[in-house]
């Protein structure tokens, strides 16, 4: 049967736009649909206008920290409308670059949404085209618990976008995107409250990375609400009332309240049963929430169907975008390259931009002695940066190995503090290639750097 496309991609998001041009590259008559700003989460709602956001909202603490080494910094005004709006216009132009790497590459973009129609067929806007493969890539969406007064909240797609800066924002969940916006607000200068259902933030993570960034929070001014599940939220003159659990817990009211309780993979209206498209219950949990489903995929990113495969976070494997751009160029070297390989889902870095911000690669140390026990040895030391030596300020950096006595493999590498997530980049090539501890201690440090103490811990 002839086809129209070789491969079709639903999605111009990181993995669909990385696996379309590495397809075209081998040759392939390749498409992809979107129906939105190409670019996807990473691009137009997520990693890059929060990333500025993280870096504007660095400013405040700047100019503060500048009186200790002798400058003379006035009065600091930040202009909300123009912070936005140069936000927006940043995410516009890497959006139409996007488009113009997918024309070099050969790739036709076509607008819309795509929707299977059957294992071969994809519908977008009326369109019916048909494809040898077909690719879905279409990511994620936030998700609201499902609990009275919700319509109130925004989500982290909305908050790119707010037109005043808000004086007391609200936010509800202790997740990753959750912590990093407490602190990007609270930077800016707005009143912060975050409200976590846990008696800490950012489950999952290192203790020693919950510990150290939930520290950094308070003594930055941000209130933490533990052990509390949102019970109603009412409008009020000053904005909004949200209702507690706990009897002895007071009401909060602020004028913007973020709703950051979780993702679910973005699988509705794509047509999956027309195909026959196997799903999974995706990892989203607690009180208030529906059941989700995620595409069911093999270790080669291929679903039940044999032509048809799904990368990033619509399978809900690690929802990073270098993981879905992994994934997509695995799946399109496999396929079109005549390179069948998988994409390792094992010692995946990741950082958190928080304030402190933290970065991380390999197993936390409750997962290393879940499986060496007492076999486990931990090297960690907690200091105050060179830098601040001159502020005054008590900021900590915290730095930890993870290693296996046994075969003195370094496991696993956590970091708080200062430009965290460079730091571990670098760190995470070691432990990817099995570094043992005495790798560590044989390398040189660079004097007098925060990143030394990697190779000087004893």
């Amino acid at each position: 049967m002839a086809f129209d496309y070789d491969l079709f991609v639903i999605g111009a998001g990181s993995g669909g736009l990385a696996a379309s041009k590495r397809a075209a590259s081998y040759g392939a008559k390749v498409a992809i649909a979107e129906n939105d700003l190409v670019g996807g989460t990473c691009v137009i709602r997520g990693c890059i206008p929060k990333k500025l956001m993280v870096y504007g909202s660095h400013f405040p603490a700047l100019f503060s920290e500048a009186s200790g080494y002798g400058w003379k910094v006035g009065n600091a005004e930040l202009d909300w409308e123009y912070f936005i709006t140069s936000i927006d216009k940043e995410v516009r132009r890497l959006s139409q670059l996007h488009i113009s790497f997918l024309e070099k590459a050969g790739v036709e973009l076509i607008s819309g949404r795509g929707t299977l129609l059957d294992s071969h067929t994809v519908e977008v806007d009326g369109r019916k085209v048909t494809a040898d493969k077909i690719l879905i890539a279409v990511g994620g969406r936030p998700i609201k618990p499902d609990l009275p007064g919700m319509e109130y909240g925004i989500t982290s797609d909305e908050i790119f976008h707010l037109k005043e800066k808000p004086k007391h924002i609200v936010i509800l969940g202790a997740g990753y995107i959750g912590t990093e916006f407490a602190c990007i607000m609270r930077g800016l200068g707005s009143e912060v409250t975050q409200i976590t259902r846990g008696e800490k933030i950012l489950k999952g993570f290192d203790e020693d990375i919950r510990t150290e960034i939930e520290e950094g929070m308070i003594n930055h001014g941000i209130r933490l609400i533990k052990n509390s599940v949102l019970k109603t939220i009412e409008p009020v003159p000053e904005g909004f009332k949200l209702t507690l659990s706990g009897e002895d817990q007071e009401p909060v009211i602020a004028d913007v309240f973020l709703v950051a309780t979780g993702r679910t993979p973005n699988v509705d209206g794509l047509g999956l049963e027309n195909a026959g498209v196997d799903v999974v219950a995706s990892s989203i949990e607690g009180p208030g929430y529906l059941s989700t489903n995620a595409i069911a995929v093999n270790e080669y990113s291929q679903t039940n169907q044999p032509n048809i495969f799904a990368v990033g976070d619509v399978t809900d494997r690690i929802n990073l975008t270098p993981v879905a751009i992994g994934e997509g160029r695995a799946f399109a070297d496999s396929e079109f390259g005549n390179n069948r390989r998988e994409f390792s889902h094992q010692t995946v870095p990741t950082a958190i931009f928080s304030t402190p911000e933290a970065a991380t690669v390999g197993l936390t140390e409750a997962e290393a002695r879940e499986k060496l026990g007492d076999a486990v040895k931990i090297f960690h030391t907690r200091f105050r940066a060179m830098y601040h030596s001159l502020t005054g300020k008590q900021e900590k950096t915290m730095m930890k190995l993870v290693v296996d006595s046994n075969t003195d493999k370094v496991l696993g590498a956590h970091m708080v503090g200062d430009s965290s997530a460079e730091i571990i980049q670098g760190v995470a090539i070691a432990v990817k290639m099995g570094a043992t501890k005495k790798d560590f201690d044989a390398t040189v440090g660079i004097h007098p750097s925060a990143a030394e103490e990697f190779v000087t811990m004893r």
